[in-house]
């Protein structure tokens, strides 16, 4: 399963998914950096809002941070040792074996994974890694959580076909490199209150079909249970999502 051609689910809402999606755990860009080659470059590709990046920054001197929607560009954090660049995954204007280490977070399953490979491959130096991030599974409580359930089967006819990666952690996801490190176990969390939860709901490319579909907002049918559910609007909950890492040696 390929994606010959960018699908941008994402540039009309960018402001919203800035907003409103989960930080990544630090300890996973100090864990990353300890096991590149080198620290000179960083590649974060389909970066979106650019909080990868900025997380890398923190350990690389350099981070070239990628994405093919402008929209998201536009939207992201600015940062010293972060240069952001309009460009598809599989067209990176990178030199030949300059980077240390590539990450895509969140976004693989949009690739064509052939040509984005081969990029892989041509701009990672010698022994260089390939980390790609998954969140998936999100969970609340025990009494906000049958109500996800149903509305995640509710919204699943409007899901593109590449979340069926997502679903299962990338664990399908063809990935043609070695895994020799495993990876500390993490969990990307954010605290939320209600009106901050709806609206990550808000975000995903599934909803938003819906809304194109049907001319109407999902979340207005799910958010009287939803609200019901969690008591006190303005009651702050920690959002879960379970994590996985593919982390492959390139070279």
């Amino acid at each position: 399963m390929t994606t010959p051609s960018f699908k941008d689910h994402f540039s009309a809402h960018a402001t919203d998914y800035r907003a409103f999606r989960p930080v990544y755990p630090p300890g996973l860009f100090a864990f990353l950096a300890s096991a590149a080659p080198g620290r000179t470059l960083a590649w974060d590709c389909g970066t979106g809002n650019g909080q990868a990046a900025v997380g890398l920054a923190d350990h690389f001197e350099r981070v070239f941070a990628t994405d093919a929607s402008a929209g998201q560009l536009a939207a992201a954090e600015p940062h010293p040792r972060v240069e952001h660049a309009v460009a598809p995954a599989e067209r990176c204007p990178l030199p030949d074996a300059s980077a240390d280490l590539v990450t895509t977070t969140q976004a693989l399953h949009w690739f064509d994974h052939d040509r984005f490979y081969a990029e892989v491959r041509r701009v990672c130096r010698p022994g260089g890694l390939l980390a790609a991030t998954c969140y998936y599974e999100p969970s609340v409580s025990p009494e906000v959580d049958p109500v996800l359930r149903r509305w995640e089967d509710f919204i699943r006819p409007y899901w593109t076909p590449e979340r069926v990666w997502v679903d299962a952690g990338y664990r399908t996801i063809p990935f043609p490199f070695p895994e020799p490190l495993p990876v500390p176990p993490m969990e990307v969390t954010a605290a939320c209150d209600l009106a901050r939860f709806l609206g990550y709901l808000g975000t995903w490319s599934a909803t938003k079909q819906y809304v194109r579909a049907h001319g109407s907002d999902p979340l207005d049918r799910f958010g009287p249970e939803f609200a019901a559910a969690w008591g006190d609007p303005a009651a702050v909950r920690t959002l879960r999502w379970a994590f996985n890492v593919r982390l492959g040696r390139v070279g």
